[in-house]
């Protein structure tokens, strides 16, 4: 059944992605295919492929090449190029299947290829080629055709020699072909790549002397060099400032440094039987040291994640979901908006690339962490005094702690997702205000209605004010992220648990905004609450304030402020070692409620709808995964994982309660090729044990 599903996936994402494209008008569509083959496209005219606005941006061969296809008409150029695109993808993604390193384990051999098409689909390097009209696919599918076991050097070389025609920058495939001890392939290589290029020289000299001379292999071709679509190290350096003979010169400093440490490695795990990674390697070095490496070329990097690294099984999805999420998603998801970071993710792709090629320390197949990471401890789901519950009977606990960097993307990507809904969720004014009356109204027939009354005390008291104020707009952040942080370091199974009702709370929450948007006290027109937070708000104005540029002002019920301090105060109830603790972490949801209503951000009502949520969160994770007790203190410990597990086992059987009640001990073997991986060395030591402390016993999962 999950085969199944995910090759309907497959089947749909690429359905969906040709249907994308045909949508669009004439115009917008295929908008490179289009100026090289329209009416007055480069190719129809009589000058130079390289005349006016500079649009064509391969070489002459390429150009030669898609010639013939000048003779169709526009619109079944259209249609027949969309699905002849969609089925390179498919038989890419078929190639990268056949491609992985053996032996490939039964499970891996079926969901590769559904599983390679579905990220490919999601890819922003395929969306790229599809709505622009490119052929970037053809010459990755050419190289990779070299990998397959049946494929001769002579077939090779002349695959590779194609493909370095289109993009010379892939000729290092045939260095890579030399340094391996394949030379025949190499010869024919170098003697195909030659051959296309007399050729296109011999039909269209002129153009020929334009790209080969003039802009030395493409370069000052199409857009502007500097600009963020130029993922290469030629773009970083002019990005940052550099130009003239001193960028050059530091270029090809750097690009031979690239190159030499990236076809190095490239060649290490190619000999390792590792041929995929490899050749992703490779792509990622001709990515780097090209003088232009557009979106639609950067297919190379997403192919790095059959990588594996890791010495746990939950390092193993850290590279893999980096690159999966710098390949999808463009660079708001990927940081905060924050300048310094900002850097980081315009140049994400890049810094990938960069990272694959030199960095990354993937796993050789003769590592005995290859196939048997460290031994992973986990909790049986405990037993539920409902008959139904858990729901996810399969599902076991780790006692370990997370992975720290998989922690932050998923935490990062997660906030732009709950971001993104909550500043597209409906936000109507009138029903927005029409919400608020039904509130206020069910409040007055509740007799809970005190917002106008302490508004009004808390904006006569100025350091009642500034306090407030200073409370709203800092400690929402602060004091999760703090207390999740301080989870981590000293209570890593604690930390499991307590962050799964927080990010069902959210989502709960994301669900109110969108069914029930709810202008607060403070946009209510005529009420005379006073905006104590944020400053006067022209209600006149249909779009009054500047806050509403930043995000969905109607987002108010339930109330996260609240959710999220309840789950802050609940947590700290559970885990705090003294009654002092304990107290203050209660009092901080109480004090929340008051600073939401006093600032009139907020109304009691929705103080109500976040403990609401908080509550669901809580029980939808007992219905899921049960109510497991608290792990034993050695698990998490110093000296944790499999030396502790082995000590726990010893303990109880000494005591005679058996050799491992409630707690078992799962080798997480990693299946062959497609396994996501994360960044690890080569064989080494287990890691340390992990630092822990008590636990309360019985806390919700």
């Amino acid at each position: 059944m999950a085969l199944g599903a995910l090759w309907l996936l497959a089947g749909l994402l690429g359905v969906r992605q040709a249907a994308a494209v045909l949508r669009l008008p004439p115009d917008e569509r295929l908008t490179d295919l289009e100026t090289w083959l329209g009416e007055n496209g480069v190719l129809h005219v009589k000058g130079s492929l390289y005349d006016g606005d500079g649009a064509f941006t391969g070489t002459p061969f390429a150009g030669l090449a898609l010639k013939p296809l000048t003779r169709a008409a526009e619109q079944s150029l259209g249609v027949a190029w969309t699905f002849g695109t969609l089925l390179l993808v498919v038989a890419l993604g078929l190639v990268v299947a056949r491609t992985l390193p053996r032996p490939v384990s039964r499970n891996t051999k079926l969901l590769a290829a559904p599983v390679a098409l579905c990220l490919m689909a999601l890819s922003l390097p395929v969306r790229n080629t599809f709505t622009l009209g490119q052929t970037s696919i053809i010459p990755v599918l050419l190289v990779l055709l070299t990998l397959l076991p049946r494929t001769s050097q002579r077939q090779a070389g002349v695959l590779t020699g194609l493909a370095a025609a289109l993009q010379p920058a892939l000729l290092l495939f045939a260095v890579v072909q030399w340094l391996t001890g394949r030379r025949r392939a190499t010869a024919f290589a170098g003697g195909t790549f030659a051959l296309c290029t007399v050729l296109a020289w011999a039909v269209m000299p002129r153009d020929s002397q334009t790209y080969w001379l003039h802009h030395i292999g493409g370069a000052g071709l199409g857009g502007s060099a500097d600009g963020l679509a130029n993922q290469s190290l030629h773009g970083l350096l002019l990005r940052i400032g550099l130009s003239g003979p001193a960028e050059l010169a530091l270029l090809a400093v750097l690009a031979v440094a690239v190159a030499v440490l990236g076809l190095r490695r490239a060649v290490h795990y190619a000999k390792d039987g590792q041929l995929l990674l490899a050749a992703a390697i490779t792509g990622c070095v001709a990515l780097a040291v090209s003088p232009t490496s557009w979106q639609y070329q950067q297919l190379w990097i997403l192919l790095a994640v059959v990588g594996r690294v890791g010495r746990r099984s939950s390092d193993r999805l850290v590279w893999p979901v980096l690159v999966v999420l710098v390949m999808t998603l463009n660079r708001t998801a990927l940081m905060p908006d924050i300048e310094s970071l900002g850097h980081i993710a315009y140049n994400a792709p890049l810094l990938a690339a960069l990272a694959a090629a030199l960095v990354v320390p993937f796993l050789s197949r003769t590592s005995p962490l290859w196939n048997k990471p460290v031994e992973t401890a986990y909790a049986d789901p405990a037993r539920s005094r409902f008959r139904h519950v858990p729901l996810l009977r399969l599902y076991r606990r780790p006692l370990t702690r997370p992975n720290v960097l998989l922690e932050l993307m998923l935490i990062r990507v997660g906030y732009f997702v709950y971001s993104y809904i909550r500043a597209h969720a409906p936000d109507e004014r009138s029903l927005a205000e029409g919400h608020g009356r039904q509130i206020l109204d069910l409040e007055g027939w509740l007799h809970i209605d005190i917002e106008h009354w302490f508004n009004h005390i808390v904006a006569d008291t100025p350091w009642l004010k500034d306090s407030m104020g200073f409370y709203y707009s800092s400690l929402h952040f602060f004091v999760p992220i703090t207390l999740l942080a301080w989870l981590y370091l000293t209570r890593p199974a604690a930390y499991r648990w307590a962050r799964t009702p927080l990010a069902l709370t959210t989502l709960l929450a994301l669900l109110g905004f969108w069914l029930y948007p709810l202008a607060p006290p403070r946009l209510m027109p005529g009420l005379g609450y006073v905006d104590t937070a944020h400053g006067p708000q022209d209600l006149e104005n249909p779009d009054f304030g500047a806050l509403t540029k930043l995000s969905n002002q109607y987002a108010a019920m339930p109330s996260l402020h609240v959710g999220w301090s309840l789950w802050c105060g609940v947590i700290i109830a559970l885990v705090a070692p003294k009654l002092w603790i304990k107290i203050l972490g209660l009092m901080y949801p109480v004090l929340t409620t008051a600073v939401i209503v006093g600032t009139a951000n907020h109304y009691v009502l929705d103080a109500v709808g976040g403990a609401v949520v908080v509550a669901a969160g809580f029980a939808l994770q007992y219905v899921l995964t049960g109510a497991g007790k608290v792990p034993p203190k050695e698990i998490a410990a110093p000296g944790g994982g499999a030396a502790a597990l082995a000590r726990l086992r010893t303990r109880l059987a000494v005591r005679g309660r058996g050799a491992a009640t409630g707690v078992a001990g799962a080798s997480s073997a990693a299946p062959g090729g497609m396994e996501p991986s994360a960044a690890g060395a080569e064989g080494g030591e287990p890691p340390a044990a992990e630092p822990a402390a008590a636990e309360p016993a019985d806390a919700a999962r």
